[in-house]
């Protein structure tokens, strides 16, 4: 059993940055490949970035490419978004989510995940 917990959620200004985290518990954290995902008000949840389970692959939603920045560090069983120039559309509930194999490939986001965080928050104001 894996349980992951989000935070750095907050309120920015368009333009700022804000840098996510997401512990896990667990021996096994880099067995997994990790995944950040959003939900804003009113709409259905997406995907953002995938990391692999050392951290030197990784892929974006189109939506964040240039502007977020996904890494981990096993030693500290954590995961992180980097997410810089905000936008007010980044307004959302970014959750992470983890899936045993490790590795990512194109669509990796479609299948299901083994865990979810409860998510953290971000508002970004114009």
């Amino acid at each position: 059993q894996v349980q992951l917990v989000e935070s750095g959620g907050g309120s920015v200004q368009a333009g700022g940055s804000l840098r996510l985290s997401c512990a896990a518990s667990g021996r096994t954290f880099s067995s997994y490949a990790m995944g950040w995902f959003r939900q804003a008000p009113g709409k259905e949840r997406e995907f953002v970035a995938a990391i692999n389970w050392s951290g030197g692959n990784t892929y974006y939603a189109d939506s964040v490419k240039g502007r977020f920045t996904g890494s981990r560090d096993n030693a500290k069983n954590t995961v992180y978004l980097q997410m810089n120039s905000l936008k007010p559309e980044d307004t959302a509930v970014y959750y992470c989510a983890a899936r045993s194999g490790g590795e990512i490939t194109a669509g990796w986001e479609m299948y299901g995940m083994d865990y979810w965080g409860k998510g953290t928050l971000v508002t970004v104001s114009s």
